[in-house]
């Protein structure tokens, strides 16, 4: 049954157009046979031909894309480059500025450890004088490395103002 409804679909065209034949059982089946080979084939090659394209459109594309990515690639390669040189310009002006802030801390420390030699020489009386009009930072650094009997001395004599506010300023520096 299955047979006759595809023949007659695939020939009722032409059988249309022609008077109306008669076939035998073998007739019909090898006519048959005939009509969807002819159909099979027609559309293999359509078929492979519109594969053929699809598969090279395909083709085509990828390797469109694969030339984006491969772009893409080379830019962030490009970026990672360029990164990685500004970070060790970068680390090499920090360690720049780090020596140089180390190096200004040294000396300060070496100033202040002058001034100690100096003021702890000095008579109490005249080590207050110039440690009260001394500003209040560089004061309390140098109080710091006094012996605390020295510095004691020191505090009495000087303005009560000022020795409460470098007192003051001495113990928030001690925590």
């Amino acid at each position: 049954m299955f047979k006759i409804i595809l023949f007659i679909s695939i020939l009722s065209g032409p059988l249309m157009a022609k008077e109306e034949l008669k076939y035998t059982e073998k007739q019909f089946d090898e006519a048959l046979k005939k009509a969807l080979d002819l159909q099979v084939d027609r559309i293999k090659k359509s078929s492979v031909a519109q594969l053929t394209k699809e598969l090279l459109d395909k083709e085509r594309k990828l390797k469109e894309a694969e030339e984006k990515l491969n772009k893409r690639e080379e830019q962030i390669r490009l970026g990672e480059e360029s990164l990685a040189k500004r970070i060790a310009q970068i680390e090499s002006r920090q360690s720049k500025i780090l020596g140089c802030i180390d190096e200004n801390a040294r000396k300060e420390a070496m100033r202040i450890k002058q001034l100690v030699s100096v003021i702890s020489n000095m008579k109490p009386a005249k080590a207050a004088e110039l440690l009260s009009v001394q500003d209040a930072t560089i004061s309390v650094k140098i109080i710091e490395q006094i012996e605390p009997e020295r510095a004691s001395k020191i505090f009495n004599l000087m303005d009560k103002e000022v020795s409460a506010r470098l007192q003051k300023q001495y113990l928030n520096m001690r925590q």
